[in-house]
């Protein structure tokens, strides 16, 4: 059995072909994206050299998601990464894009958690098969992100107003970052 928290890794031959290692054969952009989905960290090295081109891949993988219409990106925030490149806000990116999905998801977490069955909703007909859909979406979008072991966020009766701070807080991230472009 493999271990899901230990990277699975993918050698890049000379030939440019992606080898899975645990699987003992060749695999594709759509294969390695298939398995992030799933939850699982990848690392692909180059077999000759040892560099590590996970990152080089991964771009890669979004670079083809976006041309294929599957867009997540707007053209706005493609435009500040490329800035973000050539100004002091280089610095600041990678830590305000990690704060930006760790927000997104303990969002996502809030809306489940008040989808329990305290709702005056939840005598519904047909609110419990709602609710497990919703439920199986969320997971299923976010499964990537948090290796598919999302932490259920802690029950609480101010998660409106927990909510509304989050957003708060990246609306002013946003407007730090944006001061820092200009």
């Amino acid at each position: 059995m493999t271990d899901a928290k230990k990277p699975l890794l993918i050698k890049r031959y000379a030939s440019r072909r992606l080898y899975n290692t645990e699987t003992s054969d060749y695999v594709t952009l759509e294969d390695i994206a298939r398995v992030i989905r799933e939850g699982r960290e990848v690392q692909i090295v180059d077999l000759k050299s040892g560099d590590d081109l996970t990152r080089q891949y991964l771009l890669q993988i979004i670079a083809e998601h976006e041309s294929k219409g599957e867009s997540v990106l707007p053209i706005n925030v493609l435009t500040d990464l490329v800035r973000s490149y050539t100004t002091s806000a280089q610095s600041v990116v990678p830590q305000f894009l990690a704060a930006s999905f760790e927000m997104l998801r303990e969002g996502q977490s809030k809306v489940m958690e008040n989808m329990t069955a305290m709702s005056p909703m939840a005598a519904m007909p047909g609110f419990e098969a709602m609710r497990a859909q919703q439920e199986a979406f969320i997971k299923a979008m976010t499964a990537g992100w948090t290796g598919g072991n999302a932490a259920p966020a802690p029950k609480s009766a101010e998660g409106a107003d927990e909510l509304n701070e989050i957003k708060r807080q990246l609306a002013e991230l946003q407007n730090k970052l944006s001061r820092i472009n200009d």
